[in-house]
């Protein structure tokens, strides 16, 4: 089978879920007999097409058409010629039997005008909001507060002023729903258009339902995990300090500074190690860095092997996410390590992490709650070997590409 993998950014320029995830399964699938291909735009000052073969063996085209501002990022959708004809190119020179959309933020919808031309199936895998949400996250620009989804779009033109720094322009605000709303039909028509849905988890899957989506073509397959590197199940002196570790984006809706508040009232001989890059964000990072206490450890950004290697070095991972998180791949990697996770009571997180069985949840964004978990841990004895003994074994990447060629199959012959 050929499939064509469309992301909006890939490794090793960029690092985050959506990316991690599209190189996993696409080396998955080159492993398997498939020939694999990957098309991404690429931050630069330069136009035009890149093709490489990499050593895993993809593929892989990588297109520039300057740089990437927020403002470029969202007007690609409308045009970006030089995009739209470097993936025909790329159809036409790898003609594939299938596409696998991961996601078009900053690329032209009308790609998948190409697509449709040239009669080729495709899947859309849903890693965030940003098919209904211009802003991916539900988390407002003016507000920080959790978001139901679009309101006449007035919120969304609200949302989109406050990103643009420019929160007191109100006469704009007609124009520029109008603009979103149009964007938000384009892109239910092509959520209409694709022939399957994936949602990783089943909140994913239901909040796009409630949104109009329909549950026909969606199918819930939560993301595989390879485990080749992990570590062998944590096992900790008793009499040691506790060590928790956050690992992701240092950015405000990760909740970081949550954390950090939580952490500082402790009052115990424990660590915190925090895990991600600090270039992301440099205004935030000095704020972390500010809140944080002298037991507290700045890594900075890790690749895959490090952050297997920290695993096997922390008893708990903390995820205080203050968005809707679509999966969360820390949380797989922390229970495929054998550790318990922290975590907001929000969303996919509640879904994934039981509480009092293989972790401890928390209302998001509540410092105190956050760290009555923490100290909690560190108090009681028989808490972390009861939580670490009701973590499940996570799903492999094999399975989840067994599942994911069945999908393949189906999408080819509907």
């Amino acid at each position: 089978m050929k499939i064509l993998h469309v992301v909006h950014q890939y490794l090793p320029e960029y690092v985050g879920g959506t990316e991690f995830y599209t190189q996993s399964i696409a080396q998955g699938l080159a492993q398997r007999g498939h020939q694999v291909g990957v098309f991404y735009r690429r931050d630069g000052l330069s136009t035009g097409l890149d093709s490489r073969q990499a050593d895993d063996g993809l593929q892989i085209w990588a297109v520039q058409a300057g740089p990437l501002s927020a403002r470029r990022r969202f007007m690609a959708s409308f045009r970006e010629k030089t995009i739209s004809e470097a993936f025909d190119q790329v159809l036409a020179q790898f003609q594939p039997e299938l596409i696998h959309i991961q996601h078009l933020m900053g690329l032209p919808l009308d790609m998948v005008d190409h697509i449709r031309r040239r009669q080729i199936p495709f899947i859309i895998t849903l890693h965030d909001y940003w098919w209904i949400c211009a802003n991916a996250q539900l988390l407002t620009n003016y507000s920080q507060q959790l978001c139901q989804g679009p309101q006449a779009y007035f919120n969304c033109g609200r949302c989109a002023l406050a990103r643009a720094g420019r929160p007191s322009l109100w006469p704009a605000l007609p124009p520029l729903a109008a603009v979103l709303a149009w964007r938000n039909r384009r892109l239910r028509q092509i959520l209409n258009e694709a022939d399957i849905l994936i949602a990783p988890t089943e909140f994913t899957a239901n909040w796009y339902q409630q949104h109009g989506v329909s549950a026909e073509r969606l199918r819930v397959m939560p993301h595989g995990l390879d485990i080749s590197l992990a570590p062998l199940q944590r096992k900790r002196d008793k009499n040691s300090p506790f060590r928790f570790a956050f690992i992701g984006g240092l950015s405000w809706q990760k909740g970081v500074h949550i954390l950090l508040e939580a952490f500082r009232g402790l009052n115990t001989d424990s660590e915190l190690w925090l895990a991600g890059d600090e270039a992301t964000d440099p205004s935030y990072v000095e704020r972390l860095r500010s809140l944080a206490s002298p037991q507290v450890r700045f890594l900075g950004k890790l690749d895959r092997e490090a952050v297997w290697r920290l695993l096997s070095q922390v008893d708990v991972v903390v995820v205080p996410a203050l968005w809707y998180e679509s999966f969360s791949f820390i949380i797989s990697e922390a229970f495929a390590a054998g550790l318990p996770v922290v975590a907001s009571r929000l969303g996919s997180l509640a879904d994934r992490v039981e509480d009092e069985v293989n972790g401890l949840l928390v209302p998001p964004g509540d410092s105190q709650a956050l760290q009555q978990a923490l100290l909690r841990i560190c108090q009681e004895p028989d808490l972390w070997p009861r939580l670490q003994a009701g973590i499940r074994p996570v799903r492999t990447i094999n399975d989840y590409l067994i599942q994911l060629e069945a999908i393949y199959q189906a999408a080819l012959s509907s």
